[in-house]
């Protein structure tokens, strides 16, 4: 198991991306602290966890990450629970539409709060367990930081600007205390979220077996499953001395990609 008595915060996972990397988190090995906002389904997925590989392995913590402190307790509890603390990660974000006439400033710094700051402030607080440990920090990411949907701005800018972050602190942490920082950036992921926001959008629950070619050429979408087995590898001791990486999590080059290119048919005379 590649992270056998490890310890690892996990945020935002109550469910999605974050509940599939807490459960493989526990799968290879690791006791795994549980956040969310959805304390049912936070206490679920702890007590999944503590029935396939015993008790102890999993504690929650339900809090809204931008709160004042919250980072802090989030560590302390770790801490206190399992004596020690060898990852973070940063996976809650808020995912909100928006474009350049709709972004009010108070969208904008609620999204930049908790998905650029509140990751740089747990970094801070586990920085002085995760020196003791050699212990990393993995970001969530997405494939939008590069550029984002015309409707994703704020989002795209917060995750350009955690990659940013992901790259200086994965220089400079791993130099000066021996902490990895790297991120994956999942391209489109088949969560029970996205399954939710597409029905707000009007599509019928079959619309992921309609999926243009172009975005999922395996005739799929990514499963979060997928997304939890390359971040297992970057929290494991096999990940060696890198740090620093951006490792994009889609199913086809996003630079220097050339989709096929079609022509609307000429307009009767």
């Amino acid at each position: 198991m590649r992270l056998a008595e490890k310890v690892v915060i996990v945020t935002g996972s109550a469910t999605g991306i974050g509940a599939a990397i807490a459960r493989r988190a526990a799968a290879e090995g690791a006791s795994v602290v549980i956040h969310g906002l959805e304390a049912d389904l936070a206490h679920d997925v702890a007590a999944e966890i503590v029935a396939r590989h015993g008790s102890g392995r999993a504690v929650v913590h339900v809090e809204e990450l931008s709160n004042p402190g919250c980072a802090e307790r989030l560590v302390d509890l770790a801490v206190k629970t399992f004596g020690r603390l060898d990852g973070v990660v940063n996976n809650a974000a808020i995912v909100a539409s928006g474009d350049l006439a709709s972004t009010t400033r108070d969208l904008f710094e609620r999204i930049m709060a908790v998905n650029v700051l509140v990751p740089l402030e747990l970094t801070r607080a586990a920085l002085p367990h995760l020196q003791k440990t050699r212990g990393s920090v993995l970001n969530i990411g997405s494939v939008n930081a590069h550029c984002g949907e015309p409707n994703l701005l704020p989002y795209s800018l917060s995750k350009a600007a955690l990659q940013a972050a992901t790259r200086n602190l994965g220089d400079t942490l791993f130099r000066t205390d021996g902490v990895r920082v790297n991120q994956v950036n999942p391209g489109w992921v088949l969560t029970d979220n996205e399954i939710a926001r597409k029905r707000q959008q009007g599509l019928d629950d079959d619309w992921p077996g309609r999926v243009d070619p172009q975005f999922a050429p395996a005739g799929r979408l990514i499963a979060p499953e997928e997304i939890a087995a390359v971040v297992v590898t970057f929290l494991s001791d096999e990940c060696g001395p890198i740090s620093g990486q951006v490792c994009d999590l889609e199913q086809y080059p996003l630079l220097g990609r050339n989709p096929p290119k079609t022509i609307q048919p000429a307009k009767k005379a």
